[in-house]
């Protein structure tokens, strides 16, 4: 090798350490969102360009979950960030009914980024009208999100509490459909189900759906025992549904349940990263949230950093105090 060709290669390696420290330096993170065609999944892929866009050294894929499920592989490292559901997530944290083991590796960057609510969707053309009479009736078919999904596991909550299950419903000759939402939506227009059963934020994408369709529906009140046994043993919320919020489906204001948004992350992601990304969330309060998703309007960051389900990522205390919204430690 010539002493000419020794320097040019020197040089060109001293040119190539930027880069090399850039690429080490950037951050690549699976955030695991809702299924393909729900509100979270739509709100996970406008919150990662967000991020992206204000922090070149973090990269974000989005991919499908639910929010039962997604607790678990964030603690377990197979996503590193994604959305949760608040009263779950503490469920996760602590190691209770539906999760069997603590989840010690979670850390929040808070909650409030998306109210959820339940909707239970009957048939306009007949059957019974109301929650009690339809869920227990025979020969009933509703449709429901997969078993790793939230909405799921609260419809089997409600069924327990009225002496009902889904395996008392297909064995009495009734149909209990999992799917995605657009399986259940086209399952509903297409007549293989009379009833539908889900939890998103407002807009329901499918329930706008399902409004423009060629089957007409009507959404159903939760009376006040079964809200209140949702409230009281699984800490959901309760929420009002004004008038014509979905005008074709409900003319009337309903009571249901509801739930909220937690962001949720394994605590192996380094401090840095997590401040920088709840930074940048911080600042999008308002309508660039709203831009995004409808209900990402309700996010403020000033009761976010409350949620006790989930022990706060010290990359997000730092990011709230940062903003003036939460106390110095």
């Amino acid at each position: 090798m010539t002493q000419t060709t020794r320097r040019t290669l020197i040089a060109g390696s001293a040119l190539a350490l930027p880069f090399i420290r850039t690429a080490q330096a950037q951050q690549t993170l699976e955030w695991v969102a809702g299924s393909l065609g729900g509100g979270w999944y739509t709100m996970a892929a406008g919150l990662a360009t967000l991020i992206q866009e204000e922090n070149p050294q973090i990269r974000i894929r989005v991919v499908p979950g639910g929010g039962l499920a997604n607790a678990t592989r964030i603690n377990n490292g197979q996503s590193q960030i994604g959305f949760g559901i608040d009263a779950f997530a503490a469920n996760a944290a602590k190691g209770e009914e539906p999760y069997t083991a603590v989840h010690d590796k979670l850390r929040s960057l808070g909650t409030g980024y998306s109210p959820t609510d339940h909707y239970l969707l009957r048939r306009a053309d007949g059957g019974p009208e109301d929650m009690r009479g339809i869920l227990t009736q025979r020969g009933l078919k509703i449709g429901t999100p997969q078993r790793s999904s939230t909405d799921e596991m609260t419809m089997q909550r409600i069924l327990r509490f009225l002496g009902t299950s889904p395996e008392a419903i297909r064995s009495g000759g009734g149909r209990y459909l999992n799917g995605s939402y657009a399986d259940i939506s086209a399952a509903f227009i297409d007549g293989q189900v009379d009833y539908v059963y889900v939890a998103l934020a407002r807009p329901a994408a499918i329930l706008t759906e399902i409004a423009q369709g060629r089957r007409t529906g009507r959404l159903v009140g939760f009376p006040d025992d079964i809200r209140n046994h949702l409230i009281s043993t699984y800490a959901y919320t309760q929420a009002d549904l004004p008038a014509g919020t979905y005008p074709a489906l409900q003319p009337d204001a309903i009571k249901v349940t509801a739930m909220d948004t937690v962001i949720l992350v394994n605590e192996s992601v380094p401090a840095p990263i997590v401040e920088a990304i709840t930074k940048t969330l911080i600042n999008a309060k308002g309508p660039r949230m709203a831009a995004i998703h409808a209900s990402m309007a309700a996010f403020d960051p000033a009761t976010a950093w409350r949620y006790p389900g989930v022990p706060l990522a010290p990359g997000a205390a730092a990011a709230f105090r940062a903003a003036g919204v939460m106390p110095a430690a």
